[in-house]
């Protein structure tokens, strides 16, 4: 999977990133990296790819994360459409329940680790939702402007109501959130968006 995953690129460059004494987040791991996560003490890997038969990279982790105790959780989550309210909600179920210290992580670590890492700051750790998108930045590879800006653009939309309503982030999500309409709203920059879907090709 050296090539067809861009694990070159990878092998080079994991995109690891410590949120807290509890949690990381990076790229796809190798099974080198997950030897690393495993020798700094962290139990669990999160993986926001979801579960993958066919894919080698997949296999691999699996493996090695068999071989070498760590457990690992599958949880896909998107980046280019705004997730669904049973997915928020399970992830704020999910965050307490996960063997801690845990690195999640998706195929770059830039967008989809991005947005795990906010939810798992702001509801996990009770960071300020502003401090906590921090992770959505140029530093870990996230481009706001592409279509992946749409994770902003859905933290936006619940500062906003929150300014005027007052209401937590669950409450929010229960009882206002319509993703339909932050897609609608939602404009990217079509540069930005075939930078990262052609050249930088993430999923």
């Amino acid at each position: 999977m050296w090539l067809v995953d861009h694990g070159f690129i990878r092998d080079v460059y994991c995109n690891v990133h410590r949120l807290t004494d509890h949690a990381w987040r990076s790229a796809q791991p190798s099974p080198r990296h997950l030897r690393w996560a495993r020798r700094s003490g962290i139990r669990t890997i999160l993986n926001l790819r979801g579960r993958r038969e066919t894919c080698g990279s997949y296999l691999l982790e699996r493996e090695a994360c068999q071989q070498l105790g760590l457990t690992m959780v599958d949880f896909p989550v998107r980046s280019r459409q705004p997730l669904d309210r049973e997915t928020l909600l399970a992830a704020a179920e999910l965050f307490p329940t996960l063997r801690h210290p845990v690195l999640m992580h998706c195929k770059s670590g830039a967008d989809r680790a991005g947005l795990m890492a906010t939810l798992y700051l702001h509801l996990h750790e009770g960071v300020p939702m502003r401090l906590a998108m921090r992770q959505l930045s140029l530093r870990y590879g996230h481009i706001k402007h592409a279509k992946t800006g749409v994770i902003d653009f859905f933290f936006e939309s619940y500062l906003a109501d929150q300014r005027e309503r007052g209401l937590s982030f669950l409450d929010w999500v229960a009882d206002v959130y319509d993703p339909v309409d932050v897609l609608t709203r939602f404009r990217d920059n079509w540069l930005a968006s075939f930078l990262v879907n052609r050249v930088l090709r993430r999923e």
